[in-house]
C-alpha cells in the first residue's frame, strides 16, 4: 500500500466498503477428522484460530461490520467473539491474558447467516445481500489471511472507491497450480491508480483452467472488494466449476457488462491455511516470527531437523530463515 493512500478518499458519488463478508460454511474435508466438531476456521495458529487473524485484517483497514456466512455445527465461530463474563473474572489476575481475551470481543460486530447448502463461493456471498444492501463491501475467504505489518485490504478499499467496480488481489503461482485458483489475464491500469499499489486492469478471469489454458499465472488471492451490484450478478450466474456457482463467474458476467475489473498485485506475505500442509507452514513461520517464542522454537525445530534427513532439514531451514528475516537459527 502506498505511505500516501490512507489520506486519499472515495471519488465523489462513491462510498468506501465499510462492511466485511466472510464465507465461512464449509464442511472442511481435507482436516477430517479434527474438523467434525471444530471449524477449520477456529483451528489454532500458536494461540489464536486463523478466524481471529481474518477478522483482525478486517478491522485493521477500518472495517468494524463483519458478516459471517456459516453452516450447520459452526456457532462456536461466533463464541469466539462473545462475551466471556466467567472466563473475564477468573482471568482478574492476570492482565495481560484478561485483555486479550477481551480484545476479541471489541474487534467488530459480528453477525451471521446460515448458508443452508454450499453450492460455491458466489451461491455464499449472495446470502450477505440482506446484510449489504446496494453499498459496495469486502470479501474475505476464511481460509487465508496477510502478514499485519504488509497490508493489503486498505489499498483495495481505497481503489474500490476510486473506480465503484470490482477490485481483486492477485499473487503470482507456479504456472502447473493453475488448477487450483481463479486465473485472470490482465493489461496495464490507467496511471493515475499507481500511486496506491502495483495496480493492473483485469480483462478476464477462468476458475481453475489447467495450466494449458491459463491465460497468466496471476491467482486470485481471497480478497475481494465489490459493488452491490454484484448480488444480480450472482443471481445471472449458471452453475459452472463443480457444478457451483462461483463468484469468478459473476464478477466476468459484471465486467463483460462494462463493469471495471481491477486488481492489486500483493507481493506481501500470504498465508494459506486451507490445506494440511499450508496449514503447517503458517504455524511454523509464524511461531517462529513470535517475539515470545521465535528463538527458543526455531532452535528447537533446528535441533529436530538436523536429527532427519538432510534434504528436509535444508528445506525446513530455509522456510524457517525466510519467515524470520534472515536470523540465525
Amino acid at each position: 500500500m502506498s505511505e500516501h493512500s490512507a489520506n486519499l478518499s472515495a471519488a465523489p458519488g462513491r462510498s468506501r466498503a465499510v462492511k466485511a463478508v466472510i464465507p465461512a460454511a464449509g464442511l472442511a474435508t481435507r482436516f477430517l477428522p479434527a474438523t467434525k466438531a471444530v471449524p477449520k476456521e477456529l483451528l489454532p495458529v500458536v494461540d489464536r484460530p486463523v478466524l481471529q487473524y481474518i477478522v483482525e485484517e478486517a478491522a485493521q483497514a477500518g472495517i468494524d461490520d463483519i458478516l459471517l456466512i456459516t453452516g450447520r455445527g459452526k456457532t462456536s465461530m461466533v463464541d469466539h467473539f462473545d462475551r466471556r463474563p466467567d472466563l473475564e473474572e477468573r482471568l482478574a489476575k492476570k492482565p495481560e491474558l484478561l485483555a486479550e481475551v477481551k480484545r476479541t470481543e471489541e474487534l467488530a460486530a459480528i453477525y451471521t447467516v446460515r448458508q443452508p447448502e454450499q453450492l460455491g463461493l458466489g451461491h455464499a456471498v449472495g446470502y450477505a445481500e440482506s446484510h449489504v444492501g446496494d453499498a459496495p463491501f469486502a470479501v474475505l475467504l476464511g481460509d487465508e489471511f496477510v502478514k499485519p505489518s504488509e497490508p493489503l485490504l486498505p489499498a483495495m478499499l481505497e481503489l474500490q472507491a476510486r473506480t465503484g467496480g470490482v477490485v481483486l488481489a492477485f499473487f503470482e503461482v507456479d504456472p502447473a497450480e493453475t488448477s487450483r485458483y481463479g486465473i485472470a489475464s490482465v493489461e496495464p491500469a490507467e496511471s493515475e491508480h499507481s500511486d496506491i499499489a502495483e495496480v493492473v486492469k483485469v480483462t478476464g478471469m477462468v476458475e481453475k483452467p489447467s495450466p494449458e489454458d491459463a491465460p497468466s499465472n496471476l491467482a486470485v488471492l481471497g480478497r475481494y472488494v465489490l459493488p452491490g451490484r454484484i448480488f444480480d450478478a450472482i443471481r445471472r450466474t449458471r452453475p459452472g466449476s463443480g457444478g457451483e456457482i462461483q463468484l469468478t463467474d459473476a464478477m466476468e458476467l459484471l465486467r463483460t457488462e462494462g463493469v471495471p475489473v481491477h486488481a492489486i498485485v500483493y507481493r506481501g506475505t500470504r498465508y494459506d491455511t486451507g490445506m494440511p500442509l499450508g496449514y503447517l507452514q503458517t504455524v511454523v513461520q509464524i511461531a517462529a516470527e513470535r517475539e515470545d517464542l521465535g528463538a527458543e522454537f526455531r532452535k528447537w525445530l533446528t535441533e529436530f531437523v538436523n536429527n532427519g534427513d538432510e534434504t528436509v532439514t535444508a528445506a525446513v531451514l530455509n522456510g524457517i530463515r525466510d519467515a524470520s528475516g534472515g536470523a540465525d537459527t
